[in-house]
């Protein structure tokens, strides 16, 4: 017999093999940020950030700045359907696929607010192991739901089986108990079934059944109508409500037998008393949510004149579902797989923050661009109507920093070339869990991990002479580490309160330097050993007899959005 509190794990190879992620700094281009010439309105969002690279690594450089502040995570990954995309490579063996899923949902969580909820799409082919993935991650107790999204509205004639008409969302809360979903605001649909049949006072109301499915002996009697007819509960059931009360509500004329007063008697709900929104279904069909067909006419009317139209992008209703029912204005949303930048301009037009990940040429060419014309207001679909929105707001562009230490021609580390001297005391700070923010009086107070605890990196010589000078400046109950390349031996433990570390020795061991890419490229994927044996599992997927051509814009599978 199974325990009940045994989990369901997957297991594949590599499986315990986790990257010791680099954590990089973030190196804004002022050349690539935008921002609306003025403000258009006094809730206007400046600080939204795009980030251009590997989004592992990008996730990790967030980590210190944004750990437990993200409220809305919204994520398409790559599906694993083994299909080529324009944009992407959409499949991958799936060992790797699985390791490479982890290990961003492991950092997400990480991200979110204690209220913070995560939303994942996925399809049919790895819904049932992202669902186990996200268990072991989040825990299944967080877990929310699962939303089936209706994509499609037609059948595709030629499928082979069936045709293909629907994805899944998951919903995992990073604390169950302390999440909130908002509720969505009833639809017109939705008051049309009220109406007002006998021109009650208290205005359109519907009707319910007034019995229960199961026999309370207290609550079985007849019940008379005008008309004299006598109704009693079906056998098995009975009234909802007591005797008495049944009384209250037929002289509150909250009892309705029918026009001729004969019918079977129901009770009276009315519009002005119902709320004025109500929770999501987790059924989304296409009315509601947008589908495939107006994604595409979305992607294709905001696309430069000449510029490909993003192959598979999501509906900005279907965003906003998400968005509206996870967040409230001023909350950060985050997509790491960006893709053509839906996520964003959704967001930016609903007054929220946003922070995307890309690593695909596409950032350049589709994100910056629709986010252009959604600062300038010169996006007139999507939910621009719905959100009666004008413009405004803007955005910081960043990339990610090269990697911190790099091999010279002995095969030694050395720091990179391309650290200037203040990228280098930046990235120490995020290396030693400083926060980076020079002091204008004192040089040595780079940054701070405590209100006392300082950190100072310096590629000068560090000598009895420079470490003293900087002592007298300290306070007491001050403490310094500094990080340098070379210091005087007599140095090491001259004073009680201040470290002075070597670089890059005090780095090695504790992550991996000049690894640029943790995405995979199906290009990339080793052939599998020749005379292998049926019976053994392999982690490499079947060579392709026509491997796909090299492109050095060609972007990472886990990139990409999977729009």
């Amino acid at each position: 017999m199974v325990d009940k509190k045994q989990r369901l794990e997957l297991t594949w190879i590599g499986k315990e093999n986790r990257p010791q992620l680099e954590p990089r700094i973030l190196l804004e281009d002022p050349e690539k940020s935008y921002h609306a010439p003025h403000r258009v309105s006094e809730n206007d969002i400046l600080d939204n950030r795009l980030i251009f690279g590997d989004n592992l690594l990008a996730l990790k450089a967030l980590e210190q700045e944004f750990a437990g502040k993200i409220k809305c995570i919204y994520i398409d990954p790559p599906y694993n359907t083994g299909s080529a995309f324009d944009h992407y490579d959409d499949g991958i063996e799936h060992s790797l696929w699985l390791s490479l899923m982890r290990d961003r949902l492991d950092l997400l969580k990480v991200l979110l607010r204690e209220d913070g909820v995560l939303f994942a799409q996925i399809d049919d082919n790895e819904q049932a192991h992202l669902r186990i993935l996200l268990d072991e991650a989040f825990g299944r107790k967080n877990f929310i739901a699962q939303i089936v999204w209706q994509k499609k509205y037609a059948v595709k004639s030629d499928s082979e089986f069936f045709s293909d008409s629907h994805e899944y969302i998951l919903v995992f809360a990073k604390d169950r108990a302390k999440a909130k979903l908002n509720r969505l605001s009833r639809t017109a649909e939705q008051d049309a079934r009220y109406a007002n049949p006998d021109s009650d006072p208290r205005g359109p109301w519907t009707s319910g059944p007034l019995q229960r499915n199961e026999a309370r002996e207290y609550a079985i009697f007849p019940i008379r109508s005008a008309t004299g007819k006598e109704h009693w509960p079906p056998q098995g059931t009975s009234w909802r409500f007591t005797k008495d009360r049944i009384s209250e509500l037929i002289e509150d004329n909250r009892i309705w037998f029918g026009q001729r007063g004969n019918n079977v008697p129901r009770l009276k709900r009315f519009l002005s008393e119902v709320s004025e929104s109500v929770p999501s279904t987790t059924w989304w069909d296409y009315k509601e949510a947008g589908h495939n067909d107006e994604a595409r006419r979305e992607s294709k009317a905001l696309a430069n004149e000449g510029l490909e139209v993003f192959s598979t992008p999501k509906p900005e209703r279907l965003i906003k579902r998400i968005v509206g029912l996870a967040s409230n204005p001023g909350d950060i949303i985050l997509d790491s797989f960006a893709g053509s930048g839906t996520t964003g301009a959704v967001a930016h037009k609903m007054g929220r923050r946003w922070i995307m990940v890309e690593l695909g040429e596409h950032c350049h060419t589709h994100i910056i661009s629709r986010m252009k014309k959604v600062i300038d207001g010169d996006d007139p679909g999507g939910i621009t109507n719905a959100m009666d929105w004008k413009g405004g707001g803007g955005f910081r562009y960043f990339r990610l920093a090269p990697s911190l230490l790099e091999k010279d021609k002995w095969d030694n580390w050395v720091i990179s070339g391309e650290y200037n001297a203040t990228m280098l005391a930046s990235a120490m700070a995020k290396h030693e869990g400083f926060i980076y923010n020079p002091d204008d009086t004192f040089y040595w107070k780079q940054g701070r991990s405590t209100e006392k605890d300082y950190i100072f990196t310096t590629t000068n010589f560090v000598t009895i002479q420079y470490l003293d000078a900087i002592h007298e400046e300290m306070a007491t109950d001050e403490s310094l580490l500094i990080c340098c390349k070379s210091f005087q031996e007599a140095c090491a433990d001259r004073y009680a309160n201040i470290t002075v570390k070597k670089i890059p020795n005090m780095l090695l061991g504790r992550c991996e330097f000049g690894k640029e890419d943790y995405s995979l490229n199906i290009a990339d994927i080793p052939p599998a050993p020749d005379n292998e044996s049926d019976d053994l599992p392999s982690s490499s997927p079947p060579t392709r007899k026509t491997p796909r051509k090299s492109n050095k814009n060609q972007p990472g599978l886990f990139d990409t959005e999977g729009e």
